[in-house]
């Protein structure tokens, strides 16, 4: 491919990122967040089809599950967090060589790179901190079949921790260079994958063995190795996104984009393991009161997670989108960038709170039979759970973008100890307090999860509008005369 190809291509990546008007950056900021949203809401029905599935076995079963799905989603979502860094340093090399109009192929090709490598070794330690989990299930008092369950599943789908966190780099790498509909299509595909491999391992189906629990797992890590797969042709055969090279010399370290990553990438990391902690503790302390208890709970929160991934698109988004202008040192594209993307996120989450309440039962037979006698436990624990639920969408949607539009400005550090504080302290005591010392239970927990969204929501608000008294946004670059 020759130089003018090259530097054409770049003239195209870098054609929209001149300072847009209100509307424009509306429609932009749609049409990427779009993609990565749907995105997220089928990875989350690959979850729920795990769900689903897991569920006609018996609510022991799902609370079994339920436990190894919270500490091995706790490490996978820190792990994505960590290398997920890689996004707003592409964003940012595109966005600073918006004036020379010269092709950034090298950084991002080497970012990539490292950020795969980062996958590689945080994905080991991961599957080696998923192996606590019986400690953990012993030490906060989990009856004995749901110990034995949990360890089962988790003992297999451990395995799927490192195509996983392979794909979650190339997913960013694509969608930063404009082919977020690729991470839609690919997790579309994703879902059949799951789905047909559910079906014929848990129950036996297609001359499959069957393996009960244990086949959800494989199901799972028959989709990552797919999953995986499906990126790396999509990137071969795009030419936009093969001619940099992403894999070509793919043994060359760069150790300077690679420590990054790593500075920029572990408070991320941090802030996502002290969310994603609190709802994992939410689960081990729910189970405490009992496995019908423990049903309701996850199956609400399900619900409340699959809302979510619509904000979270949105903070994906707008840590693109704010790296572009941050990379461009365009304090006005920064500023609309941030604040269109806050009023979408938490505009879809005041229309979920309403769902929430008016039909929560149509939103419960996503998952179960709600007028099931069986599942008669379930569903009244999950009908209280759901009403709390719907009371901190909005909040929980502030804290999604504002932390995306912050990430785009690389400041991450702060927002980290905002994350921790405002779920470990106020949102956790609140769930212990209430939970334990009081007759509220399991409704305890939840205003306690709501508490720490809440505080989260304020204070990373606060942060995103201070932006310019902090020194967080740069000095825009002198215009030549």
């Amino acid at each position: 491919m020759g130089p003018a190809r090259i530097r054409a291509g770049f003239m195209r990546d870098t054609a929209s990122l001149d300072t847009p008007g209100w509307g424009q950056e509306f429609r932009a900021t749609i049409a990427l967040a779009t993609p990565l949203a749907l995105a997220n809401l089928l990875q989350m029905l690959t979850y729920a089809i795990d769900v689903i599935f897991i569920a006609r076995l018996g609510d022991e079963q799902l609370a079994g599950s339920a436990l190894a799905v919270s500490l091995f989603g706790l490490v996978l979502w820190a792990m994505t967090a960590l290398t997920g860094a890689v996004a707003p340093l592409i964003a940012e090399a595109i966005g600073a060589r918006k004036a020379s109009r010269q092709p950034v192929l090298r950084p991002v090709r080497r970012s990539v790179r490292m950020a795969l490598w980062l996958a590689v070794i945080t994905g080991v330690i991961g599957m080696g901190v998923c192996l606590l989990l019986e400690p953990i299930m012993r030490v906060t008092g989990q009856q004995e079949t749901i110990i034995a369950l949990a360890k089962e599943y988790n003992y297999v789908i451990i395995f799927s921790l490192i195509p996983m966190l392979l794909a979650g780099v190339l997913r960013n790498f694509v969608s930063a260079l404009g082919r977020p509909i690729f991470a839609t299509a690919i997790t579309g595909v994703g879902i059949f994958v799951n789905g047909f491999a559910n079906y014929a391992f848990i129950f036996g189906n297609f001359g499959a063995p069957e393996m009960g629990l244990t086949g959800a797992a494989v199901a799972t890590i028959l989709t990552s190795l797919v999953t995986l797969i499906a990126y790396v042709l999509a990137i071969r055969l795009d030419t936009k996104l093969h001619r940099y090279h992403v894999f070509g010399r793919f043994w060359a370290p760069d150790w300077k984009r690679f420590w990054q990553i790593l500075r920029i990438g572990t408070p991320i990391a941090l802030t996502v393991t002290a969310e994603a902690g609190i709802f994992g503790a939410a689960a081990f302390l729910m189970g405490r009161f009992g496995s019908a208890e423990l049903a309701g709970h996850t199956v609400a929160l399900q619900l409340a997670a699959l809302a979510f991934q619509v904000p979270f698109g949105v903070g994906q988004a707008v840590t693109i989108r704010v790296g572009y202008f941050y990379g461009a040192r365009d304090r006005e594209g920064i500023k609309r960038a941030g604040w269109v993307a806050l009023v979408i996120g938490t505009g879809f989450m005041m229309f979920t709170a309403g769902a929430m309440v008016l039909a929560p039962y149509s939103l419960l037979s996503i998952y179960v039979d709600p007028y099931a006698a069986k599942n008669a436990a379930l569903v009244g624990f999950a009908l209280q759970y759901l009403v709390l639920a719907a009371a901190f969408q909005v909040v929980d949607g502030i804290q999604a973008v504002a932390a995306g539009a912050l990430r785009g400005l690389q400041d991450t550090r702060v927002p980290m100890w905002i994350a921790i504080f405002s779920y470990w302290v106020p949102g956790i005591g609140m769930s212990i307090g209430l939970g334990f010392f009081t007759p509220l239970e399991g409704i305890g927990v939840w205003v306690g999860l709501a508490t720490g969204l809440a505080f989260a929501a304020i204070l990373l608000l606060w942060r995103w509008m201070a932006r310019e008294a902090l020194g967080l946004v740069a000095e825009p670059i002198p215009v030549p005369r």
